[in-house]
């Protein structure tokens, strides 16, 4: 049997047991146990049990990774096969989403980071990321974030200066770089996460930059927190495809991969069992908001759970992006609301619908969407003036946003007045999958 080890710094939080092909299973330190602080690997794993076996953790390890052609080159520059999982975490696994290190502890009296990257520099490596996801091979760079955009996990000086991660240091900050393909991205997603800020949902800190002729949203990593002595450290953070142990292919509800998604029933389910009764009200806060922002790309992946100690919330919101403005994009949302896939299809039936299968009250649903409705259009022009103020500035497509965001709210708000039963005829498309969201 093989052992693989897994750290916090440089404290032991257990092993991963490798007994055949398929059978990886997580067993804790006996002494994590007795550290002040100890958090558990995750919901499904309370550090009263022994561990994982390998039909929750196997799932639970591959949502470290990152997903279709970052993965494949990352494996691709490694020598590995997509699906070792392993092997792949054993290179890149040093810095993840959360506060574990896999196969390696952190490593004191060598350098933490890279020297300064010039704009020409940062230039450079935004544009090499579609072919080294992550700069995977280089000496000393080790980290991995889900998902199937370009990013890049990095620190930030004192002189606000971008430098990397080395030898297992802490990222403080993603890097999230325009998209060829989604033009006026990097302000698309910064107008939604400051438009969430302006209503009054908890949202990761952003700003933006540039770096030559290319622009990038710069997002400050909730799942790390400074020292009194001026050091980064991690927090224990996982998603809720870990939390319901599903692979990162099922994060859709339909996910056309033949594993059915998690429901909005499920996401609740797992806020009632092992969080707190107000995060119940943060899910559906961030629920309504998504289909206000025509966000469809409000996956599983996307809502995660943050430790500290023995206890759990809801993580800040991350990933907040308006579809609508970008004709290619699926209007069919990663989870149906009462039945229906579609933001403009959803009628106060479907809402109340929705109420009960989370296991909410309808009453407090409706006036939440009236709410949220409201300041979402009270905010809207804010949002985006915060936008044009930050350092990446303004885009052509900044206006058609917040003309998509003001006409869905409007939408929502009237189906919801409205009352009435939708025509079948008119919801045809919500099973539509041709337009599959890039995001």
């Amino acid at each position: 049997m093989n052992s693989i080890p897994i750290f916090y710094e440089t404290l032991p939080v257990g092993e991963i047991h490798v007994s055949g092909p398929g059978q990886i299973a997580f067993r804790y330190s006996p002494s994590w146990r007795g550290v002040q602080g100890a958090f558990p690997l995750s919901t499904l794993a309370p550090l009263e049990s022994s561990g994982m076996e390998a039909a929750t953790f196997t799932p639970w390890l591959a949502n470290l990774l990152p997903e279709g052609p970052a993965l494949e080159m990352v494996s691709r520059r490694l020598g590995a096969s997509p699906g070792d999982v392993l092997t792949i975490l054993q290179a890149i696994g040093a810095d993840t989403a959360g506060a574990l290190s896999i196969g390696q502890p952190a490593l004191r009296g060598v350098p933490a980071h890279s020297a300064p990257q010039s704009e020409a520099e940062l230039e450079k490596i935004i544009n090499d990321l579609p072919a080294r996801p992550f700069l995977a091979g280089e000496a000393g760079v080790s980290m991995s974030l889900a998902g199937a955009q370009d990013k890049l996990p990095v620190c930030l000086t004192a002189q606000n200066e971008v430098v990397i991660p080395l030898n297992g240091s802490p990222s403080t900050h993603i890097l999230k770089p325009d998209n060829p393909r989604l033009p006026g991205s990097v302000q698309n997603e910064a107008l939604c996460m400051a438009l969430a800020q302006l209503v009054g949902l908890r949202t990761a800190f952003i700003t933006t930059g540039k770096a030559g002729g290319r622009t990038y949203l710069l997002v400050r990593r909730y799942d790390r927190w400074k020292r009194p002595d001026g050091q980064w450290a991690r927090l224990h953070q996982e998603d809720f495809c870990q939390a319901l142990a599903l692979p990162p292919s099922a994060k859709y509800e339909h996910g056309g991969m033949g594993i059915r998604g998690p429901r909005l029933m499920d996401l609740f389910g797992v806020v009632r069992t092992h969080l707190q009764a107000s995060d119940r009200l943060l899910l559906l806060r961030a629920v309504i908001f998504n289909v206000l922002i025509t966000n469809v790309d409000s996956h599983a992946k996307n809502y995660s759970i943050l430790f500290a100690g023995a206890g759990a919330h809801l993580a800040p919101l991350y990933d907040l992006m308006c579809g609508d403005a970008w004709a290619h994009i699926t209007q069919n949302m990663a989870q149906d609301i009462g039945g229906r896939r579609r933001g403009r299809h959803i009628m106060h039936r479907h809402w109340e619908r929705f109420a009960v299968e989370a296991g909410l009250t309808p009453r407090l649903v409706i006036a939440e969407i009236r709410k949220l409705g409201v300041l979402v259009t009270r905010h809207l022009d804010k949002a985006a003036e915060n936008v044009r103020a930050v350092p990446a500035g303004d885009h052509f497509m900044l206006k058609e946003f917040v003309k998509a965001i003001r006409a869905r709210t409007a939408l929502v708000l009237a189906n919801l007045d409205a009352g009435g039963e939708l025509d079948e005829s008119a919801s045809s498309g919500d099973d539509d999958d041709a337009l599959i969201s890039p995001l």
